[in-house]
Order: structure tokens, then sequence, then C-alpha cells
């Protein structure tokens, strides 16, 4: 998926990425006109300032009769008064354009997160998670630097440099051609080079992406790292990955400084010839002294443009290569989609407990060639308390995965209440539906707000009552700070299994009709296993529950087992029916269990 990418990356015209990205701000184009006023009188005094030079030195130094004071006089005050509105324009300018741009892309910043959060598990899967989030921190920043510093000073340049350039038309067109003359060639010269530019951009957007993965994935595991000593190996991939940003930077960069290098030349010739010619034709009276001085004003007013510009355009390759990589990940279309933003409508699950129902379900994860679920026909009734068991990859985590649709099946259907999954909206599937995944992530909080996330209207006494419901009140007080300890970026200040203590706890409160466990005790030491398996027996009482088990000690005291082995539902029954058979897979995979807590 990230090759595709990037040769969407590479193949969208900047015209149409910077159309697109301007109807994804509709902020931006609303508060732009005003912008731009401002900008356009700030521009215009500066280009009059030559002209009043000129008049100042025609009309007052060299008047008839010797200087005239008076006129220069007006002239200074004039200039004066322009150069004070100017300033004034400029700093309202830049006040209008710091304030849109930042509530533009906040707006982008947040629809881009929202969508990446809606993609599905696979869509994340198939994209690193560093790149995913340098498309809503990095990537969008370097828009936001290149619209309120780049952008307008580009709209400025170019009305600067049109103005300025009819100006000097006016005054001589032979020294305009001059300009012209020199000028021409480096335009050339430097739109041959912009599309190479916005390829070496786009690498630089991409490199720093896989930067910041490595980085993010070298501290997450840092612990990991540690134990199996591979620091060193660690240490070369990011150094690999920084260096890579840092060659693709450097190689953007020398694209860039050649551009920037040819304006530099043509400004340089550009002012020789107007020096060389313009005495000339002063000598011919055909150019007053005044005038020669104001076209010298103008051409130093047209070489800026033209050299900011060429740096702007540099950057704003990179503001691009960042812009197509937030459009591409808009781009994606969510293949598990909330049917109430599909169509508008969708249905809600019927109140009450759930059954459960798989009719000939499927599913096979892309590139691969075999089902992780094959023919699966499987009814569960309301209330039923079911453990899913089986060797390691036979389907299990896949089967809860389905069930509360964070996947969709690649054929048949799942059923909750009668009502086909793809039917229900998100938000009647989430507070109806909770699953408890096996890592049982936590937010850098407290114990109580980590709990209390899944409602957040709970007191600190509804928490401390559904702890003591859990049997987990003497484990909370045994806490530095209570329900107030800090659990630490992914809950590393606990232990494993007191993650997911807090994880239980939050799924308690969160009050489900279908409660699906994905191993979420396999962690729990065998002591407080055995308590909380007294509180989840009263908690799930009522509710259907669904529990992926790695420890057998939970099918024994569920309803039913379900056997799941190579994506297929191999048995079904309760314990005691299913371990009278020890040569059955449920009788084996007992057997090894028992062997295993001996």
């Amino acid at each position: 998926m990230s090759q595709v990418l990037g040769v969407q990356e590479r193949d969208e015209t900047i015209w149409r990425t910077m159309r697109r990205g301007l109807a994804l701000s509709p902020e931006l184009r609303s508060g732009l006109a005003g912008t731009i006023a401002f900008a356009v009188v700030a521009m215009g005094g500066r280009v009059a300032v030559p002209v009043a030079i000129q008049q100042g030195i025609d009309r007052g130094l060299r008047a008839e009769g010797g200087p005239d004071v008076g006129v220069v006089a007006v002239v200074v005050a004039l200039t004066a008064a322009l150069l004070v509105a100017t300033s004034f324009c400029h700093y309202f300018m830049m006040v209008r354009l710091f304030t849109v741009t930042e509530t533009a892309l906040a707006g982008v910043r947040v629809r881009t997160f929202r969508h990446v959060h809606d993609l599905s598990m696979l869509h994340q899967q198939a994209e690193r998670r560093g790149s995913l989030v340098s498309r809503v921190t990095s990537d969008v920043d370097i828009i936001t630097q290149f619209l309120q510093f780049g952008g307008v000073v580009l709209l400025i340049s170019l009305g600067q440099l049109t103005v300025a350039l009819l100006v000097m038309g006016i005054y001589s067109w032979q020294l305009t051609l001059v300009v012209l003359a020199a000028f021409v060639p480096a335009v050339l010269v430097i739109r041959a080079f912009q599309r190479r530019l916005a390829a070496a951009y786009g690498v630089v957007r991409r490199r720093l992406g896989e930067m910041l993965a490595a980085v993010g994935e070298s501290i997450v595991g840092a612990e990991v790292i540690r134990a199996y000593g591979v620091a060193e190996r660690t240490s070369a991939r990011l150094d690999h990955a920084i260096d890579s940003h840092r060659t693709a930077q450097q190689k953007a960069i020398r694209t860039s400084v050649f551009s920037f290098s040819t304006g530099e030349l043509a400004a340089g010739m550009a002012l020789a010839g107007v020096v060389v010619v313009g005495v000339f034709l002063g000598v011919d009276g055909t150019l007053t002294p005044g005038q020669l001085t104001a076209f010298l004003f103008l051409v130093t007013l047209f070489i800026q443009p033209v050299q900011i510009a060429t740096e702007v355009l540099n950057e704003g390759q990179n503001a691009i290569a960042g812009w197509r990589r937030v459009l591409n990940v808009l781009d994606m279309q969510p293949d598990v989609a909330d049917p109430a933003l599909a169509d508008g409508q969708g249905r809600s699950l019927p109140r009450g407990p759930l059954d459960v129902t798989f009719d000939n379900v499927g599913f096979a994860y892309p590139g691969s060639a075999t089902e992780a679920l094959a023919d699966v026909d499987l009814q569960i009734a309301a209330r039923t308390r079911v453990a899913v068991v089986g060797e390691t990859g036979g389907g299990k985590t896949t089967f809860a995965k389905l069930l509360t649709r964070l996947m969709d099946p690649t054929r048949g259907q799942v059923r909750l209440g009668q009502v086909p999954l793809s039917q229900v909206r998100f938000d009647s599937l989430r507070s109806r539906v909770v699953m408890v995944p096996q890592d049982g992530f936590l937010f850098d909080a407290s114990v109580a707000d980590n709990v209390r996330f899944a409602r957040p209207s709970l007191t600190d006494e509804d928490l401390a009552l559904a702890f003591a419901e859990l049997g987990l009140a003497d484990w909370v007080e045994s806490l530095p700070h209570g329900m107030r300890t800090r659990v630490g970026e992914r809950g590393e200040a606990l232990s494993v299994g007191e993650r997911q203590l807090v994880a239980l706890a939050r799924a308690y409160v969160a009050d489900p009709d279908l409660l699906v466990l994905d191993e979420a005790t396999s962690a729990v030491d065998p002591a407080t296993e055995v308590r909380l398996q007294r509180t989840l027996d009263a908690v799930t009482r009522g509710r259907t529950t669904i529990a992926i088990a790695h420890r057998l000690s939970t099918a024994q005291g569920a309803d039913e087992v379900v056997v799941v082995d190579q994506g297929r539902v191999a048995q079904r029954g309760s314990h005691d029916e299913l371990v009278r058979d020890p040569e059955s897979i449920y009788g084996r995979l007992y057997a090894s269990w028992l062997e295993q807590t001996r």
C-alpha cells in the first residue's frame, strides 16, 4: 500500500493537488480575499517608492533654477505616509493570514486524524503508524508554514513583479527588454527543474515518515531491545532511516540551490545590463537621471520577487509533497464503513442481550492465498457465555474482530440480534458491544481516568463501587495513589496483568450487551485469575459473552466451548462433553494445558 501511495503522490499534478487542497479547506478560501486585499495595498506602496524618487530627483533636485525644497518636502511627506499605510496593511495582512491558515489547517488536521482513525485494522496495519502520524503532524505543519510565509509572499511577489514590469515599461522599453533577456532563460531553466524538485521533496516526505516510524518503534520497543541485546542492530536501523532522510533532504536542497543560483546569476546580468544600456540612453537624452535611478530601484523590486519566488517555489514543492500525502490518506476509502455515513441511515441493534450468528463466513487477509476463517456457520444464543479456543494462529482473534466489526468478512454474513452487522450504525454497535483486546491499551492518565474512559459521567464513588464489585478494591488500595495512580504511557507503569485488570474494569463499567474478551486474562497471575473469574461469572451473567480463551480455565466456566482449528469450527459443546474424548482437538489442548499448569 505504501508503494501505491508513493506512485499516486508522484503522478498527481501540482495544480490538481492545490485545487484539491483548497477544496479541502473552505475556511482558507473564505478568508483569503481580505488578506489579498491588504497584500495588494502593501505591494502598491513598495512600487510607488521608486516613482516618488524619480519625481523628487527630476522635479525637485533638478528643477529649473536649482533644487525645489517644497517639491522635495511634499514628495518625502507623501512617501512617508504611503510607507506608514503600507506597514499597517502588512501587519493586518499577516494577522489575517495566520488566523485564517491556522483555522483552516486545524480543520484539515482534525479531518485527517478522524479519517485515519476510521480506517480499518487492515489499512492501519498496511501503513507504518509513524508514517500515518506524520501525515497528521509534520505534513500538515509543512503546509501551514508554507501558507503562512511562502504562499502569501509568493502572491505579493507575483503582483509586485507584474506592477514593477509595467512601470519599467513606461519608463524605458529598451531597459525592460534588457531585464527580460536576462531573466527569461533563467525562468525556463528553473521551470525545467521544478518537476525534478517535486520528485525530490516527495522522497523527503516519505523518508521523514519512515524515520518517525523507526524512532517511534525504537522508543516503544526499548524494553525488548534491551532484553535481546539488539541495541546496536536497532541503532544501525535507526541510523539508516535518519541517513536516508538526510540524503533525500540534501538531494532536494542541491536541486533547490541550483534553481536559486540561476536566479542570482540572472539578477546580476540584469543589473549590469541596465547600468550599461542606461548610461548610453542617458547620454543620448532618452532617459533622465531620475528615471534611470527609479528604474534601478524597479529592477531591484523586479529581481526580489524572482529570487523570492524561486525560493518559495522550492519550499512549495515540499508543501505540495506533504499535501499530496495528506490527500492520499483521505483518498483511502475505509473498507469498514459506518452505514450511517454511507447512506445516511443504518440500523440500531435491538434492545437487550444479543444473539450471534455466523452465516457461512469466510475471511482472507489481503495477499493471503488461504482463508484465516472458512465456512463458519455458528449460532450463539443470547445470554450465553462462550469460550472460543484453539491453537495459536487458528483464527480465534480473527473471529473476535469480525464479531466486533473491526474487519468485515470477505464472504458470508455476521448478524447480531438478527441484524446484519454491516447495516448497524457505529454509534449503536460501539455502545452495545465492547471488546477487551489482549494488550489492554491504556492512556497516559490515572487508573480512574482510564476506567472512566468508557463512561465519563462516573464519579469516584461509582468507580470505587465498580472495583469492589470486581473484587479489585484491595488491589486499587495497594497502588501508590489509589485510583489516582498514573499508569504511564501505554500503561507501562503497571505490570501486564495490572493493565488487563484496568482494561476489564473499563469494559465492566461500559455495561455492554455483548462482551468480547480476546485473551483478556492471559497475563493475569493464577491467584488474580481465580479472584477475577469469580467476579466475571457475576458480571457476565445476563449478557452474551464471547471469550477468546488462552487459558482453558476460562473454558471450564463457560456455558459452551467452540474449538477453532485451522480457520474452521472443529468442535462445539460444553467443557465436560468435549473433554471426554482425550484424542479430540479439545482433549489434547486440555491435556497440554493441564501439563503446563502443574
